[in-house]
Order: C-alpha cells, then sequence, then structure tokens
C-alpha cells in the first residue's frame, strides 16, 4: 500500500528520504558541535583556551588529563581543595532514588487507575493529573516548612516534622513528588491501551491483579518505563534549584551542579575546572540516554511481538 502511494506520490517519497534525511543531520550536527568544543576545551589549559579557538586544537593537539584530575581529586585551589568527586557520588546517590521511586509508584497506580474500577477512580486520576499545574517554584518553601517543622493548626498539630531536611531522604522525597502526576498520567494512558482480552484472559485463568501487574503489565510497558525513566533522570540529575532548597546548604548532600555554580569566579574565570566538569556532568546522561533508548526500542519490540 505504501509503496503505491510513493508511486503515485513522487515528491512524498523524495521528501521522506533525502530531505529529511538532510534535516536530521543537520539538527544533530547543531547540537554536537557545542559538545564537542566543551569536550576539546576540557583537555586544554588555561592559556591555551585563551590563546585559541577550540577547532584549531584539532589541527594541533596538545592535550592533557591535569583538568580532569584536578576536578575529580581536587587541585590545591580553595575552590577545589577537595574535588567534585564526593559531589559527583552525591548526584548519583540523590538521582538513582529519585528516578526509582516515581516510577515504581506511577506504574502501580497507573494500573490500579486504568483496570481497577472504583468509585471515584476518574476523579481521582483527574485530579492527579490537574496537580500539573501547580508551579513547582510555589510548593517549595511551603514544603520545606512542612519538613522541617510540620502543619499546625492553631496549636493543634495535624503533620509532624519529618526532619528530613538536610538529608538525602528530604531530597527524594520531592523529587517523587513532583513527578509522579506526569509519569501517572503517561503510564496510565499507556497501560490503559493494552489489549483488554488479554486481562480478561488472565483473570479466567485465576490471576489476580498482582498476578497481571507483575507477568503481564510490567514486560508490556517496558517501553513507557523507559521513556519516563529517561526524562526523570535526566530532570534529577540536571537540577539545582531543589537540591540546593531541600539540601539546606548542607555540603555532605549538595549534588555536583551546587558545586560547579560555586567555581564560577566573579569574572567567570575557572574556564578548566568548569569545562571539565561541565564535561563529567553531562557524560553520565548520555550514557543513560543511549543505554535506555535502545533498551526502549529492544521492549517495544518485544511487547509487540508478545
Amino acid at each position: 500500500m505504501s509503496k503505491k502511494i510513493a508511486e503515485h506520490n513522487p515528491g512524498r517519497k523524495i521528501f521522506s528520504s533525502k530531505i529529511a534525511t538532510v534535516v536530521v543531520w543537520a539538527i544533530t550536527i547543531i547540537w554536537t558541535v557545542p559538545t564537542l568544543g566543551l569536550f576539546v576545551t576540557s583537555f586544554k589549559s588555561d592559556k591555551d583556551i585563551l590563546g585559541e579557538a577550540w577547532w584549531n586544537s584539532l589541527l594541533n593537539p596538545n592535550f592533557s588529563f591535569a583538568n580532569y584530575k584536578g576536578v575529580f581529586l581536587g587541585d590545591g585551589t580553595e575552590s577545589l581543595s577537595s574535588g567534585v568527586l564526593p559531589y559527583f557520588i552525591n548526584s548519583i546517590v540523590i538521582t538513582l532514588p529519585a528516578t526509582i521511586f516515581p516510577i515504581v509508584v506511577a506504574t502501580m497506580a497507573a494500573y490500579a487507575l486504568a483496570w481497577i474500577r472504583f468509585r471515584g477512580s476518574n476523579f481521582l486520576f483527574f485530579s492527579i493529573f490537574a496537580l500539573q499545574i501547580v508551579p513547582l517554584q510555589m510548593s517549595l518553601v511551603p514544603l520545606l516548612l512542612l519538613f522541617t517543622g510540620g502543619a499546625h493548626i492553631g496549636s493543634v498539630q495535624i503533620f509532624p516534622a519529618l526532619g528530613i531536611a538536610g538529608d538525602f531522604a528530604g531530597i527524594w522525597l520531592p523529587h517523587t513528588m513532583f513527578a509522579l502526576p506526569l509519569a501517572i498520567y503517561l503510564l496510565h494512558n499507556f497501560i490503559a491501551g493494552l489489549p483488554r482480552d488479554l486481562m480478561e484472559a488472565a483473570h479466567v485463568d485465576g490471576a489476580n491483579h498482582f498476578t497481571v501487574f507483575r507477568r503481564i503489565v510490567l514486560p508490556l510497558s517496558i517501553p513507557g518505563i523507559a521513556s519516563i525513566a529517561i526524562f526523570q533522570f535526566l530532570w534529577v540529575w540536571n537540577d539545582l534549584l531543589v537540591a540546593l532548597t531541600f539540601a539546606s546548604g548542607t555540603e555532605e548532600v549538595a549534588p555536583i551542579n551546587s558545586k560547579l555554580a560555586s567555581l564560577v569566579g566573579q569574572y567567570g574565570s575557572g574556564y578548566t575546572q568548569l569545562s571539565a566538569g561541565a564535561f563529567i556532568t553531562i557524560a553520565i546522561p548520555l550514557i543513560v540516554f543511549f543505554s535506555l533508548q535502545r533498551y526502549f526500542v529492544r521492549g517495544l519490540l518485544a511487547g509487540s511481538v508478545k
């Protein structure tokens, strides 16, 4: 059918092959050039950075790993006495649970709202979806006060102080709360589109909701889960506002982004430190993105075959 359409409409075939390929390659190059420039700059000294353009280094390479060694382990200066390695580990400790927790909760909630009918389920689903209109910046301070002092009505305490501000749990919980509305909405639409006959056949065979969720819904929902995991990981890893607010100035739980922000001097000094540190921060998201992208495609094909 598509072949006949292409034969009757040759312009469409040209557009879908040659022009589309050129556009995709152009966009790819535009997005890749700044990253390549940052990568090359991270291996250069201050003198080389200020003395020549980064693309000239490709013709006359004079690279060194001293910038990465100084950023990771410290270079003896006041701003990088201990390096960013502890903050890099903090970012991993923050990002992994803050990605896993909302996905686990959202997947179970999406299945319950899509396939377990109870009174008020539609109202609950739309209420959760409506929470996306609440600006993130509006909820930071009230949520921080809730963590540190609890909630009171007059002299009556209705919610105890959790005392988790300045801990990793105080960063995991806000990221999980902020991610749930969109994650539940997207996974609900994905899970609700699964074949009803498959669900009914499983229940006829005696499977309960937990068995259906574990053996049918989860394998078929891998594409949706993988896509949400990509976005959530990138959001948490690149986040600075939530981490600064709920870390409460505690260096032991501060992510790498907060440390790199402190390296920016009054006159923008520390080019080598910033370029090496910035490339470190984008290397992990790139690895995760490309890894989960392949997993996403594999899961999509497996679900279609099943």
